[in-house]
C-alpha cells in the first residue's frame, strides 16, 4: 500500500504539475511520492466508489465522462537513466455529457503511472500534468499530458511492470485543497489503462583489435554491458546476460551475429574471432523486462 502525502495546490493555480518531493533512499527512511490535491481527490473518490450509485453529502458523485484510446510514452516502454528527468507523452479522449464544462479551470483530467497492483494500491507513482484537451465535438475532446521521472526519485526495485490510470476531476467550485462540500465534486476513473515496463537506461561498449590486421588473424572484442542503478544514481555492469558478438561487412547494412556469451561478473564481454574480410564488429543486447535493449555502435577493423 502507497504512503500518501497530502499536497495542496499551487499559488490558487490548481496545477496538476507533478510536486516532486526529496528522494528518501536512505534505509532509514521512508520514501513518500508526491501528491497533489487532485489526485487525492481521485483516489479518496475511487477506493469508496460503490457510493456513487446514491450520492450523499460529503461523498464525490460519478462525473458523467469516459476515458479511451488511452496511450503512455507512444506505446513503448520507458527507460530511465541516472540524471536526466524523463518526460513521458500520455494522450486521451475524454467523451463528456453536456453538463461536464472540461475547460473550467477547476476541471483537471490526467493519467498516472503507477507500481502496484491497482490505482488504490500503489508502490511508487507519477501524475502527469492536466491534460491539455481539444474538442473534436460538443461531447468529445482529444487531450495529451506530459508525466515527469525524475530518477532520484526512484530505486532500482521499482524497475518491471507498470500500469497505467486515467481519472477526471471535476471541483464545480469547491477548494481543491480543502472542500466545504464533497458531494459536489464529479470524479471518474478508469483503471488500469495501460500497462508497461519502467526500465533502468543500459550502455553497451566495444572494442576490436588489432586496427588494421592481416587476414586470418585473431581478433580480439572486448566490450561492457551496464545499466542504471537508481539506489546510488551510477551504472554499473549487468551480469551474468547473454549477448551476440556481430558483424557486418563494409559495404554491408545487416550485421550477423557470430557468436553468443555471456558479461563476467562485472559486465565485462571478451571473445576472440577471425580476420577475413573489412567490417564493423559489435555487441548487441537483448534486453530484460527491467533493461532494455541496447546495441554497441559498430567498431570498424581493416583487415589487410
Amino acid at each position: 500500500m502507497r504512503i500518501r502525502a497530502t499536497v495542496a495546490a499551487v499559488s490558487g493555480a490548481l496545477a496538476l504539475s507533478a510536486l516532486a518531493l526529496p528522494a528518501a533512499h536512505a534505509a532509514d527512511q521512508a520514501r513518500v511520492p508526491a501528491e497533489n490535491s487532485v489526485s487525492k481527490v481521485a483516489h479518496t473518490a475511487h477506493q469508496g466508489r460503490s457510493s456513487f450509485a446514491a450520492v450523499a453529502s460529503g461523498t464525490p458523485y460519478q462525473l458523467n465522462a469516459t476515458f479511451s484510446n488511452v496511450k503512455v510514452n507512444n506505446g513503448k516502454n520507458i527507460a530511465v537513466g541516472t540524471t536526466n528527468v524523463v518526460k513521458v507523452p500520455v494522450s486521451f479522449t475524454l467523451t463528456h455529457g453536456t453538463d461536464v464544462n472540461i475547460h473550467a479551470k477547476d476541471f483537471f483530467a490526467a493519467v498516472e503511472l503507477y507500481r502496484g497492483t491497482s490505482f488504490e494500491d500503489s508502490i511508487w507513482f507519477y501524475d502527469s500534468t492536466n491534460g491539455s484537451c481539444t474538442d473534436s465535438s460538443a461531447t468529445v475532446a482529444n487531450c495529451k499530458a506530459t508525466v515527469s521521472i525524475d530518477p532520484a526519485e526512484l530505486l532500482s526495485e521499482d524497475a518491471g511492470s507498470w500500469k497505467a490510470a486515467a481519472y477526471a476531476v471535476a471541483f464545480n467550485g469547491q477548494n481543491p485543497s480543502d472542500p466545504a462540500d464533497p458531494g459536489k465534486i464529479g470524479v471518474v476513473v478508469k483503471d488500469p489503462t495501460n500497462s508497461f515496463k519502467l526500465q533502468r537506461y543500459s550502455k553497451l561498449t566495444v572494442n576490436a583489435s588489432p586496427e588494421p590486421v592481416k587476414k586470418g588473424k585473431t581478433i580480439t572484442v572486448v566490450g561492457k554491458l551496464s545499466r542504471a542503478n537508481w539506489d546510488d544514481g551510477k551504472y554499473h555492469g549487468y551480469t551474468g546476460q547473454p549477448v551476440k558478438l556481430q558483424f557486418r561487412k563494409k559495404n554491408s547494412s545487416t550485421y550477423t551475429t557470430l557468436k553468443t556469451i555471456k558479461t563476467d561478473s562485472t559486465g565485462n564481454l571478451k571473445t576472440t574471432t577471425k580476420a577475413t574480410v573489412d567490417g564493423y564488429f559489435r555487441y548487441s543486447f537483448a534486453g530484460t523486462s527491467t533493461t532494455p535493449a541496447v546495441s554497441a555502435a559498430g567498431d570498424y577493423v581493416d583487415v589487410k
